[in-house]
């Protein structure tokens, strides 16, 4: 046991170094490319730290275990909006753009609710033989992530005073050296994550938690481990917009990326997820466009970020009081 935690905590110092050198190398980036902090935030933060949800989800895919799969995505989302947002906002208010109002957070609302109808269909609608995501669904899924990535980028120029304003000491770092330091913070946050993954289901399994509880906790929380880093580190040094695109961009991608990848290895069965668990899902989309439009000054806040906090809290409760 003490060998485990020494191995958990070694893996959370990884990651703490990996989401460091992630923020300023993106940052980096964005600034020679032009591009805006939240739409590197979305694409290679994003997409970068959902890659610990990846692996797990595609290899739970691959030894046929739809909970692992589908639990390890619904609850990295849940962790996503509640309880990293959360934190980030506590420690810094997270300012959004028009953009964000306009087709971030609504593109993020329309994919969750397609994940509900594709995972549902057979109980909402009566389509099909059993709640499941097929091949043809994953393809969907897929199709629709590409679709997304391209409107971003060609919509993602720096246009506004914010992202011109921040950032300027990372600028002037050589390309090279950004590149280098974006793959280094990569590689520690996802090795990282595995090692803090596999030392705390070690820990869980020995407590015999069932399979689909571990997914939604002690995985979705490893996995989102790389996420909650850099969204606080992001926000400690006044990065709000590159931390919302790593929200936004994570949770977009875990939906279409993820559990549309991993349809096309094996049928992805909703059988054992709850409605509770996907409507805790909606619920997080549902309160970011919330906070987006009743906001003070165009953030969200301290006291949304305590909000999405009771929230995350309240889900929690519910978990271990049906285990």
């Amino acid at each position: 046991m003490a060998l485990s935690i020494l191995i958990l905590l070694a893996g959370l110092a990884l990651v703490i170094i990996g989401a460091d050198l992630l923020v300023d190398g993106a940052s980096a980036i964005a600034r020679k490319a032009g591009l805006s902090e939240f739409l590197i935030g979305m694409t290679i933060v994003g997409i970068g730290t959902s890659m610990p949800e990846l692996v797990v989800s595609f290899t739970g895919a691959l030894k046929g275990s739809a909970d692992i799969a589908i639990g390890n995505v619904v609850g990295s989302n849940i962790f996503n909006v509640f309880l990293i947002l959360g934190l980030t906002a506590l420690v810094s208010p997270v300012a959004i753009s028009p953009d964000n109002k306009r087709r971030d957070i609504p593109v993020n609302i329309i994919v969750t609710v397609l994940l509900i109808i594709f995972g549902m269909s057979h109980t909402l609608l009566g389509l099909g033989k059993s709640d499941t995501i097929s091949a043809w669904k994953g393809i969907v899924f897929l199709v629709l992530f590409m679709l997304y990535m391209l409107m971003s980028f060609k919509t993602g120029k720096i246009d506004s005073a914010e992202d011109s304003a921040v950032g300027e000491p990372v600028a002037g770092k050589k390309i090279w050296l950004a590149i280098l330091m974006v793959l280094g913070g990569l590689a520690g946050l996802v090795f990282g994550g595995d090692v803090f993954v596999d030392s705390a289901c070690e820990i869980a399994r020995s407590a015999g938690l069932s399979e689909k509880f571990v997914a939604i906790t002690i995985l979705a929380c490893g996995t989102s481990l790389p996420e909650l880093v850099t969204c606080v580190v992001a926000a400690a040094k006044k990065k709000g917009a590159l931390a919302l695109g790593n929200i936004i961009g994570s949770n977009v991608s875990n939906i279409l990326l993820i559990l549309g990848s991993s349809a096309l290895v094996c049928p992805l069965s909703f059988a054992n997820i709850k409605a509770v668990d996907l409507g805790a899902v909606a619920l997080g989309s549902i309160a970011l466009l919330t906070s987006a439009w009743t906001g003070r000054n165009n953030r969200i806040g301290r006291g949304d970020g305590v909000a999405f906090l009771l929230m995350f809290t309240a889900y929690m409760a519910y978990l271990f009081m049906t285990v």
